[in-house]
């Protein structure tokens, strides 16, 4: 029998690439009748993306393809590149899967999987007739408020919906704080993307969700049940999809190790901010700060050198803490010394947070980080609050400065061997385990889902 074929496209970013990847590898571990073919998209300056494609073990069940990278005109919009991008890509694409279907060993055409952020490949699916299943690398809750703020934009002014203090969110059972959304939805200049990536999401067949059903319980029964959501596409909550490290940094990340192994059980706290996060100098002294009057072990990943003037801190706190640059971040949070986490709450970094059952204190910076730091403290309650509203612009930097005594006190409830978190947290670690196992609910939408890509080849 042949093979159904399906043709995955991830987003060029890392924390997307490399979960899609995995959740790549976990179909075909669960099916042998699937082929994944892995289109890999090439943005100028992504060279990131090269280390975790190169790294893939290329098998007859799943192969890379790297497509020629596209150049766009130098006054492009940054707000609409991702668009431009993808737009200029899509004669690759088709040319790379009309040479997959007619190749000698090919098998037949079944589904595309594209990125939540690659919508526009849609288009291309359906020249070939054949259903497109977005992966949604974030909360059921954010999709949730995503496709049902659309659907009131599109009934209501958007300007007069959003000047309410909150909002009644159906994957949400506490009113959504409007200060607390994503900044596509409050600046002007990013409104037509926001609409335009809602209404990818509305066009696809299915939506497969890095999530899963019992730590998103009710946004998860949202999508059946309400008459705004049910309409929608059918979603699969196939998570956690964990990330795991790249294998380039190993000499960096066995030194932290090694210094981990000497620290009490549950006594360090990680600070860590994503690829991205980073501080001016005035919010790196407030962390320093309340680092140093904590007196906690740490672990800090700090993507710039430590100011001028603080190099005290350093010599100060060598005995109890290190500064670094890169971290071997699932390494850090399942080792057991790691007693608490505070995050930016992208995703990825709070799906790890939870599956090493280690508490986590929020500080998101920018796209729905903040909706993700709300859900975690207001709605699941297995988060501390340093900041929910916190956020930097691309133009303009962060919206205010977090002063040290707010870190301080998230640094030790983070760390409270007591604290009311901390039990949550471990619960949920042994569900996220379980899930993916047969009979957890995750392994069912797995099932469910390698079934409706089946039919389309037996149609």
């Amino acid at each position: 029998m042949k093979k159904a074929e399906v043709v995955f496209i991830p987003s060029p970013g890392v924390g997307h690439l490399v979960s899609t990847l995995e959740f790549a590898k976990l179909l075909i571990n669960r099916d042998n009748r699937l082929r994944i073919t892995v289109l890999v998209l090439k943005f100028p300056h992504a060279t990131e993306t090269d280390v975790y494609s190169k790294s893939l073990p290329i098998s007859d069940s799943i192969r890379i393809i790297n497509l020629p990278e596209c150049s766009l005109p130098p006054n492009t919009n940054p707000v609409s590149s991702m668009s431009a991008h993808l737009e200029a890509q899509k004669p690759n694409v088709k040319q790379a899967v009309s040479n997959l279907i007619t190749g000698e060993a090919s098998g037949v055409l079944a589904a595309f999987v594209v990125d939540m952020s690659c919508t526009a490949m849609i288009d291309v699916a359906k020249e070939f007739s054949i259903p497109t299943l977005v992966f949604f690398t974030s909360s059921v809750a954010f999709l949730g408020l995503t496709l049902y703020l659309h659907n009131m934009f599109e009934q209501v002014d958007s300007t007069q919906l959003l000047q309410q203090n909150e909002l009644a969110i159906p994957t949400f059972t506490n009113l959504f704080p409007s200060n607390s959304l994503p900044r596509s939805l409050l600046s002007k200049e990013w409104k037509p993307v926001f609409k335009s990536y809602a209404r990818g999401l509305k066009n696809a067949d299915g939506i497969i969700v890095n999530s899963f059903e019992d730590l998103e319980s009710h946004a998860v029964h949202s999508f059946f049940s309400h008459p705004e959501l049910t309409s929608l596409p059918i979603i699969y909550p196939v998570g956690p999809i964990l990330s795991p490290e790249p294998k380039t940094k190993d000499i960096v990340g066995s030194d932290i190790i090694k210094w981990l192994d000497d620290q009490p059980l549950s006594s360090v706290v990680f600070l860590c901010f994503g690829s991205k996060g980073c501080f001016d100098e005035d919010q790196v002294k407030e962390i320093a700060c309340a680092i140093e009057n904590s007196k906690s072990h740490f672990i800090w990943s700090l993507r710039k050198p430590v100011p001028k003037g603080r190099q005290g801190f350093l010599d100060r706190t060598a005995e109890i803490g290190r500064v670094i640059g890169w971290a071997p971040q699932t390494q850090i949070l399942a080792h057991p010394a790691t007693g608490g986490f505070v995050s930016h709450c992208g995703w990825n970094s709070t799906l790890e947070g939870i599956y090493f059952g280690v508490p986590i204190a929020t500080w998101p910076l920018f796209a729905e980080q903040q909706v993700t730091a709300f859900e975690l403290v207001c709605e699941l309650k297995i988060a501390v609050e340093i900041a929910l509203d916190y956020r930097v612009e691309y133009s303009s930097g962060p919206n205010y400065l977090l002063t040290s005594d707010k870190i301080e006190r998230g640094i030790r409830s983070v760390l409270d061997k007591d604290g009311e978190f901390r039990k949550t947290v471990k619960e949920m670690s042994e569900k996220s385990k379980k899930t993916l196992l047969e009979g957890g609910s995750s392994s069912t939408y797995l099932g469910r889902l390698i079934d409706y890509i089946m039919n389309q080849v037996s149609n």
